[in-house]
């Protein structure tokens, strides 16, 4: 089961990159985007909602449940472990004398 929602997550990823790469700048630079559109919004006026809008939320809502289900699935499996990476690591060796200033 974890393999086929790992298979589906890489996709998805792939796909939300090529659909995010496909798309249209939103209206230049940061001159135009602060009153050049002459509307009273801050990024200018949206327009319909494209296919490629759409295809990006889609993929978007698919690669966070994906994300989520492999996390719940690594914690399941392997178990929720409290120890860190420091917890894993020796304590300096003491010495008797006192640090240079």
């Amino acid at each position: 089961m974890e393999t086929i929602v790992i298979i589906v997550h890489v996709l998805v990823s792939l796909f939300l990159i090529g659909v995010i790469l496909l798309q249209s700048g939103q209206a230049g630079d940061l001159a135009s985007a602060f009153g050049g559109m002459g509307s009273q919004t801050a990024f200018g006026p949206r327009g319909a909602q494209t296919v490629l809008g759409k295809a990006t939320i889609v993929c978007a809502v698919i690669f966070m449940l994906t994300s989520i289900t492999l996390a719940i699935m690594a914690t399941r499996t392997r178990g929720v472990s409290i120890n860190s990476v420091l917890s894993h690591t020796s304590a300096p060796a003491k010495s008797g004398k006192p640090a240079k200033q």
